[in-house]
């Protein structure tokens, strides 16, 4: 069978756009912590690209989508090593979920996927983790976290036998890089030295831009192929974005008396994150509800961490974590077959509470529920692990000068 040139074209410009989103990430957190740690986080985030890449290859899309529940797997939980080094991937392979378009390129849209996901988390930790400990995270996770997630709702594993849904990482990238943040709080602790931060908010005006236009990619990209569904969650991605930023913005005005950039920014970032669960299987109705409620709830959560004391330095558990989270039940209840054509797969549908299907709520609830508790309790144990090979934490006087300076050598701002 011919591949689809059309398909295929723009899989290619939604693969390139979700690469993107992991240097728009790495302006959004610089800009937002102070001047001794723009390199350092935005390292953090780039590092990724090199290292995530080297696992995928290595072993990570074959534990992804080698085998499926009782055919090959282990448990439903985590495939195996039969497609290491991408062996029996050529030009002709079709991919696992369009014949139309080749594998090889679905496992270069998934890498992408791989490489943002623990970028996310650390924003959590801002100046306070040692590079090499980074690195150890970097993989453990993946290894741990990410991988077996992504095998049991995109690669037929025990939660895609059991019907849950997740359109484009609600699930798989928002709720467990949330909550494995939220892990490394509470095990890193708060900083000891007072950082200013947001030393750049045109620095985040940036990232966001490329965040949202990558999300584009991340979103409609979902469907692997141009079809009604494609354009349904494209325009979903953006009204929800839209509605969201001054949702906060207001939210901000009411309880600040000044309308933020800031917030706007944040709410737009909030909107996507709740979206992606849902943005191929909600009406357009829907997708403005859930970028208010995103901002209202993740408004709600940043300010009670910060009543908490919890030092999430970049709120991405408040923004991701709580939004991924959200995302996922709100899909239960929104999610409609309305939201489909003549002639499409039943098995893509997501038949939710406005449907009558109460079951797909509560499978969706246990889902998230499930995920945020793995997340939470495999990071906490990782990072307890890692401390015992490396030191996690920076020194006080690391802290106080620093990372950019006396971990990497290197200074942007004089």
């Amino acid at each position: 069978m011919p591949f689809d040139t059309g398909s295929t074209g723009f899989m290619l410009i939604a693969t390139a756009l979700v690469m993107f989103m992991t240097p728009g990430l790495a302006f959004f957190y610089g800009g937002l912590v102070g001047r001794k740690n723009v390199l350092t986080i935005m390292f953090q985030s780039f590092i990724s690209l090199g290292v995530t890449t080297i696992i995928w290859f290595t072993c990570g899309y074959s534990l992804c989508f080698s085998g499926s529940l009782g055919h090959g797997d282990f448990l439903g939980v985590i495939g195996n090593l039969d497609m290491s080094f991408l062996r029996g991937v050529d030009l002709m392979s079709p991919s696992p979920v369009n014949p139309g378009v080749p594998m090889i390129l679905f496992v270069a849209y998934q890498m992408m996927f791989a490489i943002i996901t623990p970028a996310l988390i650390t924003g959590a930790f801002a100046n306070r983790v040692r590079f090499p400990a980074y690195l150890f995270f970097l993989v453990t996770w993946l290894v741990l976290v990410y991988f077996p997630l992504v095998h049991m709702v995109w690669g037929g594993g025990i939660l895609a036998a059991w019907g849950v849904k997740d359109f484009a990482g609600g699930i798989v990238v928002h709720t467990s890089a949330g909550f494995a943040a939220f892990a490394s709080v509470v095990y890193v602790g708060k900083r000891k030295s007072e950082d200013p931060g947001l030393h750049s908010l045109p620095l985040v005006a940036l990232g966001t831009a490329i965040l949202w236009f990558g999300w584009y990619g991340f979103n409609a990209g979902s469907e692997f192929g141009v079809d009604r569904v494609t354009t349904l969650a494209f325009l979903n991605t953006d009204l929800a974005a839209s509605f969201a930023g001054p949702t906060w913005l207001l939210l901000d005005w009411i309880f600040t008396r000044k309308p933020k950039f800031l917030g706007f920014l944040t709410g737009s970032v909030a909107g996507l994150a709740t979206i992606t669960p849902c943005a191929g299987y909600v009406s357009t109705s829907s997708a403005v509800i859930i970028g208010i409620l995103a901002s209202c709830a993740c408004y709600l959560a940043v300010n009670l961490k910060n009543r908490a004391g919890l030092d999430d330095a970049l709120d991405v558990f408040g923004v991701h974590g709580i939004g991924g989270f959200l995302g996922v039940i709100l899909l239960g209840i929104f999610g409609t077959k309305a939201m489909t054509y003549p002639g499409r797969d039943p098995s893509l549908l997501a038949s939710g509470l406005v449907d009558g299907n109460v079951a797909f709520l509560g499978k969706q609830s246990v889902a998230a529920v499930g995920t945020a508790a793995y997340g939470f309790l495999f990071t906490l144990l990782m990072l307890w692990l890692i401390n015992k090979i490396t030191k996690v934490r920076v020194s006080d006087k690391e802290e106080l000068a620093g990372l950019d300076l006396l971990e990497h050598g290197e200074t942007d701002y004089i």
